[in-house]
């Protein structure tokens, strides 16, 4: 049965633990680049980066929105994180159940295409997936809509030719699996680095809002919930066949 389905995995904090290895640094190289770009001090562009984020679920949005910053430059300046790969880290159990599993396999990411990258090869997960669908790949109409926008999935779905019916999204962010339920997707909470999140004080990803909830709690978008990626052969051997 799992044979086919359709994998879309968000990236950071569901296949690796991006809270302690890399947000931080992001966050750092975000304001970084507005000061440098914007000619604000830091603390206005600490202000900005948050505010942005806060309204528009990204701080890249505001900036092309209201200051002509170009997302391919944004991303790729504040992305760069020279040695990023010694930090990374998979539980080996969890690598060999992603390579196990069944069924197609995409990374479905907020991220840039060139990080997400790094982040699979450094995880030994590149030959894992048939493409990863990043944020350069999320504009609709000319513009940049990622997720937890509607818009933009059925985009991508329709894309790549992706049945809803037939996917099942693997995410740490609540408001995306809410999104992708309401399109007709399976969806299933990876909470095993929420924790972690919490503890270094990072409100969700650089690109999208967090909608925390209790961690007992099961919202009644979410199909599932796992801490580790294991246990998602054990939760396809219950579902119909698409």
């Amino acid at each position: 049965m799992s044979s086919s389905l359709i994998w879309l995995f968000d990236l950071d904090n569901t296949l690796h633990d991006a809270s302690s290895a890399v947000f931080g640094r992001i966050n750092v190289s975000m304001t970084d680049y507005i000061v440098q770009h914007l000619a604000v001090t830091r603390p206005e562009a600490e202000e900005l980066r948050v505010q942005y984020w806060r309204r528009y679920g990204a701080t890249l949005l505001g900036l092309e929105r209201h200051h002509g910053v170009r997302a391919a430059h944004f991303l790729a300046q504040t992305h760069e994180l020279p040695g990023m790969e010694a930090h990374l880290h998979i539980p080996p159990a969890d690598r060999a159940a992603l390579n196990r599993l069944p069924g197609r396999k995409f990374v479905l990411t907020n991220a840039p295409a060139e990080y997400a990258k790094r982040v699979l090869t450094a995880l030994d997960l590149a030959s894992c997936f048939e493409g990863v669908i990043s944020i350069e790949q999320m504009r609709v109409f000319g513009q940049l809509r990622p997720k937890p926008d509607a818009r933009s999935l059925r985009h991508v779905l329709a894309r790549f030719k992706l049945p809803a019916h037939c996917c099942v999204l693997v995410e740490d962010t609540l408001a995306n699996l809410k999104t992708a339920h309401a399109l007709g997707l399976r969806t299933v909470w990876m909470q095993h680095y929420l924790g972690a999140r919490a503890k270094a004080r990072v409100p969700g990803r650089a690109h999208g809002i967090q909608m925390e909830g209790r961690l007992h709690r099961r919202p009644a978008w979410v199909c599932a919930r796992i801490r580790r990626l294991r246990a998602l052969h054990a939760w396809t051997n219950h579902q119909p066949l698409p």
